[in-house]
């Protein structure tokens, strides 16, 4: 057994397992119910998915005898699907924070649950789309030599995937930029007024870019060389390289909700009541706003 894949098999059991925590906190916190949570419910889901994925592939690989292809297959899938919607997802939360300071005076009452629904769920259809490439013909099980890194998928799909990656992080990255550029308009606007309310507006929304900092620094730390790296190996590289850049990639959906817990009042607060039965006296009631996820 390979330790590569030993380590892959506990970093995803870790992510499962702490992610299934996030998902608990988010469904019996009767707090916990406003849209922007939602989408952080979405992304823990994909990540509670991607580290099964990385447990059912280590069963598939070592466990299962005789090897079965539609196992493989179906894990390769489970993996794309995952991956997928943790990108997506990632992806509607800074749409969200975007529009949130875009059209701050208006966003909030046009922004539904019903709506959100609508558009997690339509994500997470074209990400189970995704997934079932591997199943509808994108592997390599009959041409060993067009495999890519990413086992049973062809090189050449590998690098339709890196690319759509690629083309979303930048789009992220993007609309990023834009958030820095309302938020220093915002800052400057409230140095001018010297109000009260207006101050700890902007504490609010500073803590939400440096959350939004966080999370999009650690995703690109993570996985933007592992996309790289894919456009231009195959599966004729050594494994090693794979796995020393498989395995950080892993790893982010492991920090994404360590983000979340220790960076968000509402959620820190759920789980000191399911942990201990109270709330710390530190945790001072404040209105929840979209500046704090």
């Amino acid at each position: 057994v390979s330790p590569w894949d030993i380590a892959l098999c506990a970093t995803g059991t870790a992510v499962a397992a702490e992610n299934a925590l996030v998902l608990a906190v988010l469904f019996y916190g009767a707090s916990l119910r406003a849209p922007a949570f939602l989408l952080i419910g979405s992304l823990a889901l994909a990540d509670l998915l991607a580290g099964l994925g990385l447990v059912g592939n280590f069963a598939v690989r070592y466990l299962l005898r005789p090897p079965s292809e539609a196992a493989e297959l179906g894990a390769a899938g489970l993996l794309l699907a995952a991956f997928s919607a943790s990108v997506c997802s990632l992806l509607a939360i800074t749409v969200d924070r975007y529009l949130s300071l875009y059209n701050a005076l208006t966003y909030h009452s046009e922004r539904t649950l019903g709506f959100t629904c609508a558009m997690v769920l339509v994500m997470w259809v074209l990400c189970l789309g995704v997934g079932l490439l591997p199943l509808l013909g994108w592997n390599c099980l009959r041409d060993q030599s067009a495999c890519s890194i990413l086992r049973p998928v062809t090189k050449d799909n590998a690098a339709v995937l890196a690319v759509a990656f690629l083309l979303l992080f930048a789009l992220m990255m993007q609309l990023y930029l834009q958030i820095c550029k309302i938020a220093f308009r915002h800052a400057q606007q409230i140095a001018v007024q010297h109000q009260f309310i207006a101050t700890a507006q902007a504490t609010s929304t500073r803590k939400g870019l440096s959350t939004l900092s966080l999370i999009l620094g650690t995703f690109a730390l993570c996985w933007i060389p592992f996309a790289i790296y894919s456009l231009v190996a195959d599966s004729s590289y050594p494994a090693v390289y794979t796995y020393s850049l498989a395995l950080p990639a892993t790893c982010n959906s492991l920090i994404n909700p360590i983000i979340y817990a220790f960076r968000n009042p509402d959620i820190q607060k759920s789980l000191w009541l399911a942990c201990c039965g109270c709330i710390p006296s530190a945790f001072s009631s404040r209105p929840r706003t979209s500046s704090d996820v």
